[in-house]
C-alpha cells in the first residue's frame, strides 16, 4: 500500500463556529458544519441529502442563513486516504464546531476500533442518543395503526454493556478475572453455570450517567408538552443496574421537576395512605394541568406493548442496550430504519453529531437506488437542534408531501399499491420541489 496523504481539514473562509454559552447554542447565520459523508452508499445518501438541507435552509430564510459544510474523514474513505479509520483531526473537528453530521459507516473488521460510531460517542461524551420516531401517511407499515406511533426515545449512549469490558473464553486474562473473582465473591462466582468455558462482561451502569440521561429526557418532555416518559428497564432481573436506573430516574423528577411532574411512585405512596380512588383522583389532576407523568415499564413488556398499544407511551428514557433495541424496533414500526433519524447529544457541552442509523449497505454503492431518509431526517432533527425551526419544520413538510404523492425510493415502491419508483436523487428533487 502507498504511504497515506497527510491529513489537513481547512475550514471554509466564510463560516463562522457554533458555540454554547449558559448551556445555550450559539449560533451564527452562517455556520461551519463538519460532515462525514459515509461508507457504501454513503455518497449517494450525502448528495442527496445536503441539496436538501440547503434548500430548506433558502426556503425559511432567503440568503440571511446559510451552512457552510466542511468535510471531515472516517471509515473506509478515511482508511484509504489517510490510513487511520478515525483521525484524531476528525475527532477534534467535531468537538470544536459543536455540530457535525455524518452518513453510515463501516466497522472495521479485526482488531482496533471496534464500532467508528460508538467511538465518537464516547470521545465526545455523547450521552443522550436521541431517536423520534413518527409515521409519514402513505408509508409501508407491518401494523395496522403505525399513526398511533408517535415517540421520543433517549437511549443513554455512553456506559451498559457498550463500554465493551469483556473477557473472552479460553484466555489467560478471563482466567485471571475468573480467579480473582472466585476468591473475592465466592457466592457470585457459584452462579456462573460453566465458569471454564465462559465469557465475561461487564455491565456498568451509573447514577451519574443515569440521571444526567433522564434529566435530558425529562426537561424535552416538559419544554415540547409531552403528556408521559416512560423509564423502561429490566430491573426485575438487574436489579442493581436497570432495577437502579428506573428508581434513580423517579428520584430525579421529584427531586428537580417536581412542579412539572408526577410519578407513579406519588400514586403509589397516595394509594398506600389514602387508598386508590384518591391517588387516580390526584394523577387525573396532575395530567389536567399538564404535568408529565413519570412511569415505567419492564423492557421485554415494553416490546410488547408499543406493538399493541404504542398510543399509550411518549417519551422514552432507557438504558443503552435496551434503546438499541427498541429504537430500531419502532423504526420498522414506520417504514424501517432505511428513514429513521438520529442523533447523538451532550447538553451540557452542546456537542451534537447527527447520523443515518442504517448500514452502509455496499452492494447498492454508487447506483443512486437507496432511500436517503434516514439523513435527510437527521438533518432536520440537526436544524431543529440549532434552533432554525422554520427550515427544520419544510423538511417535514416537504416529506409527508411526496411520500403522500407516492413518489418514493425502491423500498417504499415495492410496498405500495400505485407508487412511483424514483432514484436517490430524484426522491431528493421531489422533496425540495415540495418544500
Amino acid at each position: 500500500m502507498s504511504s497515506a496523504a497527510p491529513l489537513k481539514i481547512t475550514p471554509p473562509p466564510q463560516g463562522a463556529k457554533i458555540a454554547i454559552q449558559n448551556g445555550k447554542l450559539q449560533v451564527p447565520e452562517n455556520p461551519i458544519i463538519p460532515f462525514i459523508e459515509g461508507d457504501g452508499t454513503g455518497p449517494d445518501i450525502w448528495r442527496a441529502s445536503v441539496r436538501v438541507m440547503d434548500a430548506a435552509v433558502a426556503r425559511a430564510y432567503g440568503d440571511r442563513r446559510r451552512i457552510h459544510w466542511m468535510e471531515v474523514f472516517a471509515g473506509e474513505k478515511s482508511n484509504k486516504l489517510f490510513n487511520t479509520w478515525l483521525p484524531d483531526e476528525t475527532v477534534a473537528a467535531c468537538r470544536e464546531y459543536l455540530v457535525s453530521i455524518k452518513g453510515p459507516l463501516t466497522t472495521p473488521v479485526g482488531g482496533g476500533i471496534r464500532s467508528l460510531n460508538v467511538a465518537l460517542r464516547q470521545m465526545l461524551d455523547l450521552y443522550v442518543c436521541l431517536r423520534p420516531v413518527r409515521w409519514f401517511k402513505g408509508v409501508p407499515s407491518p401494523v395496522r395503526h403505525p399513526e398511533k406511533v408517535d415517540m421520543v426515545i433517549f437511549r443513554e449512549n455512553t456506559e451498559d454493556i457498550y463500554t465493551g469490558i469483556e473477557f473472552e473464553y479460553g484466555t489467560a486474562e478471563t482466567q485471571k478475572f475468573l480467579e480473582l473473582f472466585r476468591q473475592a465473591f465466592p457466592k457470585a462466582y457459584a452462579r456462573i453455570r460453566f465458569p471454564e468455558t465462559s465469557g465475561i462482561g461487564i455491565k456498568p451502569v451509573s447514577k451519574e450517567g443515569s440521571e444526567r440521561l433522564i434529566r435530558a429526557a425529562l426537561a424535552y418532555a416538559i419544554s415540547h408538552r409531552r403528556r408521559s416518559l416512560t423509564l423502561v428497564h429490566k430491573g426485575n432481573i438487574q436489579k442493581f443496574t436497570e432495577g437502579a436506573f428506573r428508581n434513580w430516574g423517579y428520584q430525579l423528577a421529584e427531586r428537580e421537576f417536581a412542579g412539572a411532574t408526577y410519578t407513579w411512585e406519588q400514586w403509589e405512596r397516595t394509594k398506600a395512605a389514602k387508598g386508590e380512588q384518591q391517588a387516580n383522583a390526584e394523577m387525573d389532576a396532575a395530567r389536567k394541568a399538564g404535568r408529565v407523568i413519570v412511569k415505567d415499564a419492564i423492557a421485554d413488556i415494553t416490546l410488547q406493548q408499543v406493538l399493541t398499544r404504542p398510543d399509550e407511551f411518549d417519551v422514552i428514557a432507557t438504558t443503552n442496550l435496551n434503546g438499541d433495541y427498541l429504537s430500531d424496533a419502532l423504526a420498522a414500526q414506520v417504514g424501517g430504519i432505511g428513514i429513521a433519524p438520529g442523533g447523538n447529544i451532550n447538553y451540557l457541552t452542546g456537542h451534537g453529531v447527527f447520523e443515518a442509523t442504517h448500514g452502509t449497505a455496499p452492494k447498492y454503492a454508487n447506483l443512486d437506488k437507496v432511500n436517503p431518509g434516514s439523513v435527510i431526517l437527521s438533518g432536520e432533527m440537526m436544524l431543529r437542534y440549532m434552533g432554525w425551526l422554520e427550515a427544520a419544520d419544510a423538511i417535514i413538510a416537504a416529506m409527508d408531501r411526496t411520500i403522500g404523492q407516492k413518489l418514493v425510493t425502491y423500498d417504499f415502491a415495492r410496498l405500495m399499491e400505485g407508487a412511483q419508483k424514483v432514484s436517490t436523487s430524484a426522491f431528493a428533487d421531489a422533496l425540495i420541489r415540495n418544500l
